[in-house]
């Protein structure tokens, strides 16, 4: 079965920050993400970048909208429309009533609560308009800040899967987190 070709929308994260498409205007933050020590070892960002090696990227994000395969947002700083990561909400799963979901910033970003406002209005979009039962997500243990971001928003920790990805070289261990329309409803009354 052929899924439908999806339209990413634009989407409010707070005041602050945008959530839109990819384009190939984003190449400089395709760049700066090249250069992380833990960005391309998790997503398909280039480790090594090049123009023609981002333009793969952003194509690779235009793909997965055409192809059904999930929703790329770019997060993008509405004060200056300087881009700064990505959250993605991929529909592998959608048959089962399952979406996951993905989120990265380059380092300039972090620690400023962009994460968190970008992963809410995703959360909240998938919850209420596209009425999905399940969000899933998946954290490194040793990776505090995106913990701390997916419990900020009211993802709740299931548990520990063991040697559950490939990261780089090695399996490693994931702690999942899902979130249901009752957890954001909760989120948002607290």
């Amino acid at each position: 079965m052929v899924a439908a070709p999806l339209d990413v929308p634009r989407l409010a994260a707070g005041d602050r920050h945008v959530l839109r498409a990819w384009s190939l205007d984003d190449l400089p933050l395709v760049q700066e993400a090249s250069a992380d020590n833990y960005i391309p070892l998790v997503t398909t960002i280039p480790s090594m970048y090049s123009r023609a090696a981002g333009e793969a990227f952003v194509r690779r994000q235009w793909e997965r909208a055409s192809s059904g395969a999930g929703y790329p947002f770019v997060i993008v700083r509405v004060e200056d429309e300087r881009p700064l990561g990505m959250v993605g909400l991929w529909l592998k799963d959608q048959g089962q009533g399952r979406a996951s979901l993905g989120y990265w910033l380059v380092g300039s970003a972090r620690g400023q609560g962009v994460a968190a406002a970008a992963l809410h209005a995703v959360v909240r979009w998938a919850l209420s308009d596209l009425r999905m039962p399940r969000l899933e997500l998946y954290v490194e243990p040793w990776n505090a800040a995106s913990r701390r971001t997916a419990e900020r928003v009211g993802f709740q920790r299931e548990g520990l899967l063991r040697s559950w990805q490939q990261v780089g070289d090695e399996r490693r261990d994931m702690i999942m987190y899902s979130m249901l329309g009752v957890d954001l409803s909760r989120s948002a009354a607290g």
